[in-house]
């Protein structure tokens, strides 16, 4: 597993770089801190719809009433059961690597997206651990520039989370 994924990085390495470590995160569903607001909102919001629709057709309102609740129908379903699905394949189709000089993300579903982050750069690095070892790097603090919140990148779900965080800190302690 580990030749393929250093493979599908190859392409998007610079000459004199070799890959040292590379990852992806864990796979299948996975319920995080948020759930606990989104789930409970997310039912709230189907009821409410489904109310809607059943008054709307039951009291003979003109079918627009049933139309213009359609979207948010849609929205219902991806809140209760779509998004956790969206995050999988997600997942699934995200690969982490660590050269000497920076980390690439490639990630994406419908079109590929490449991220580069120069280790030489990288003001601040962190790390959460779970229990079995597991856990996130955020590269950086997420900061609010004009009025909107910009976030910073982050090695999600990655097995063995200490050991990655310390080979990041010793290849920017050797920069």
């Amino acid at each position: 597993m580990l030749f393929e994924l250093q493979n599908e990085l190859r392409e998007h390495l610079n000459q004199d770089e070799s890959i040292l470590w590379a990852g992806r995160p864990k796979t299948g569903i996975i319920f995080r801190q948020i759930d606990i607001f989104l789930i409970p909102f997310s039912i709230l919001w189907s009821g409410f719809v489904t109310f809607w629709i059943y008054i709307t057709y039951t009291s003979g309102a003109p079918l627009f009433f049933i139309f213009f609740s359609v979207p948010f129908v849609l929205v219902g379903l991806f809140l209760l059961f779509g998004r956790f699905f969206y995050d999988v394949k997600q997942r699934e189709n995200t690969i982490y690597g660590l050269t000497e000089k920076r980390i690439i993300i490639k990630s994406g579903i419908y079109s590929r997206k490449i991220q580069s982050i120069a280790l030489e750069t990288l003001p601040d690095i962190q790390y959460r651990e779970k229990q079995d070892g597991s856990g996130t790097i955020l590269l950086g603090k997420s900061w609010i520039r004009q009025s909107r919140i910009i976030k910073n990148y982050k090695l999600d779900l990655i097995p063995d989370v200490k050991k990655v965080f310390n080979k990041i800190t010793e290849q920017q302690r050797d920069l």
